[in-house]
Parts: structure tokens; sequence; C-alpha cells
């Protein structure tokens, strides 16, 4: 009867392990390093999303991995790493609605965001505004969640609203295993910040 304990406490350790080299890859590793850590580190997720077919945090992470590669590669290995990352993160909402604390919504905004349109391939703005409010809605003070939106409305053209987001960024609180990758991310909100409140 301790078996489901076990195997979940198994998967677990080896998604720490999986988070904690994206996160070292993402953030330390020479960016000429990246593609290829992450291409590894997807294989190595996929392979722990199929043995444990019903745990969503993975598959989130699965997804988060594959839309890093995207970022990290280009042509038509980014194009298949984004549509493969759409599609995991989709499956993974299937399983936990809440999207592991909403990061599959911040990562599929992202995608959205970044993607080429149609008939290239998927990206659309009205979907990623979508992905990020349903993000915020489960994690407002979100670094990530904030960050990437406060990018995306920058975009679109919509300053103060940017801004408001940047600062709510600023704010938000740095989350346990990801303090690089947040600093990261409230370093690019502190230069959003900057930029937008001397306009």
């Amino acid at each position: 009867m301790f078996a489901p304990t076990l195997s979940a406490l198994a998967w677990e350790n080896e998604l720490f392990s999986l988070r904690s080299r994206w996160e070292h890859t993402t953030t330390a590793m020479p960016e000429a390093r990246r593609a290829d850590a992450l291409e590894a580190l997807a294989a190595e997720a996929k392979t722990l999303a199929q043995v444990n077919p019903d745990a969503a945090a993975v598959r989130v992470w699965q997804g988060i991995i594959l839309a890093s590669l995207a970022r990290e590669s280009g042509g038509l290995d980014a194009l298949g790493a984004a549509k493969e990352a759409r599609r995991v993160l989709e499956s993974a909402l299937e399983l936990d609605p809440q999207g592991y604390h909403g990061s599959a919504y911040v990562t599929l905004g992202a995608l959205y965001d970044r993607a080429p349109g149609w008939p290239v391939a998927f990206g659309d703005d009205d979907t990623a505004a979508q992905m990020f409010q349903r993000a915020e809605a489960i994690r407002p003070d979100g670094i990530d969640v904030n960050t990437y939106y406060a990018a995306f409305l920058e975009d679109e053209g919509r300053d103060a609203e940017a801004l408001a987001h940047a600062r709510r960024a600023l704010n938000g609180p740095i989350r346990e295993g990801r303090e690089a990758s947040d600093a990261a991310l409230r370093a690019q909100a502190r230069a959003m910040v900057e930029r937008l409140g001397n306009e």
C-alpha cells in the first residue's frame, strides 16, 4: 500500500533534479551551450512524463523546458519545440486546470506571444493575453506572471498597464528553487520600470 507514495516521491525527486538543471542551464550556462543542454533535458523530461502519465507537474515542466529550447533554438527546430511545448502544456491542463500554480498558463502565454502566426505557426496575441490573464488570476503576485505579461503589454503598446505589471513583478516573492531565474526576471522587470517610468 506504500507503492503510490514511493512512486510519487521518486518522480518528485527526479523532477526536482530536472528543475535544478534547467535553472542552471538558463541562468548560468554559456549561451552557446544552452540549446544542446536543453535538448537533453527535454528528452529526459519526456521519458519522465511517459513513465508518470498522470503527473501534471511533470508535463508542465516538460513544457517549460521545451519552451526554453524553442527560445534558444532557431528556424524549424524552434517551431517544432514550440509546437510540442504547447501540446504538452495543454495536456497538463487537462490533468490540472490550475496549471501547476499558473505556470502552464504563463508559458503558454509566452509561446503564443513569440511564435509566428498562421500559417507558419500558432502565434496569436489575443490567445496570449487570455493565457496571461488566467495565470494572473491564479497567482497575481508572481514574478514570472507579471514580467512576461508586462513584456507582452509593452509590445502591444499598452505602456501604462505594462508598467503596473512590471512594478508588481518587482514586489513578487522569489520562489524556492527558482532563485536565479526569478532574479533574472526581476532584473527584466526593473529595466521595464526604468524605461517606461521615464517616458
